[in-house]
């Protein structure tokens, strides 16, 4: 039985799934044909703006899309490849190194266990949450800023880091809407529930909203 008080969650995730048909999806689902290509566009993604992750993902698939050709691409070249995505040096250390590891230990599959992905270099709950649920099609819920700013501004969950969202959220919210979660919010925070001065006039969710930490909307 619910609680009277409970957070209309169905019907706020609902309403944002047909309202973002108007935008274009995240990028990293763009490059969903494989669990390759989306764990490693969505390693360019980390800390880089969407649209420079989209072109530099766009790039780098040009020249392989699997660990057993991009093995043979060297560290330069994808470097010059994946620029100016932040860290590509890093990144493209890390994507070489990643594709020697899977080819190694798991015949150059993803591994699908977040264990086994968290011991690839650069890859964090984020990563492998988004790999697993975008790539395998397997459950896991993927925490980024907006889902963590989202659900905290809803007052869903009171967290203080995405981690400790994604474990509130893993606690709380029906299973069928932990792969399409970051997805729809994403989206959304991208185009109205904006970090500053989110676009609440134009929401027909403000008026069941809290708008927790809301000082500014337009």
């Amino acid at each position: 039985m619910k609680k009277a008080n409970a957070f209309p969650i169905e019907r706020f995730l609902s309403h944002i799934d047909q309202v973002n048909r108007q935008w274009r999806r995240p990028v990293v689902a763009h490059y969903a044909q494989s669990p390759f290509t989306v764990l490693m566009s969505c390693l360019l993604s980390l800390r880089t703006q969407d649209k420079t992750t989209d072109a530099a993902s766009a790039r780098l698939f040009v020249l392989a899309k699997t660990p057993q050709r991009m093995i043979k691409i060297p560290v330069a070249v994808i470097e010059k490849a994946i620029y100016p995505v932040s860290f590509y040096r890093t990144k493209a250390k890390n994507i070489q190194r990643i594709c020697r590891i899977l080819l190694d230990r798991y015949h150059g599959n993803v591994p699908t266990t977040m264990e086994e992905l968290l011991e690839l270099p650069g890859v964090g709950r984020k990563t492998a949450n988004l790999t697993l649920t975008e790539g395998h099609r397997l459950p896991g819920i993927c925490v980024d800023v907006h889902v963590h700013r989202i659900t905290n501004r809803w007052g869903y969950v009171k967290t203080k880091t995405p981690d400790e969202t994604e474990m509130a959220l893993r606690q709380k919210l029906s299973p069928r809407f932990w792969i399409p979660l970051n997805e729809w919010l994403v989206t959304y925070g991208q185009n109205r529930c904006k970090p500053v001065s989110p676009h609440c006039s134009q929401c027909q969710l403000q008026p069941s909203c809290p708008r927790r930490g809301v000082t500014h909307s337009r």
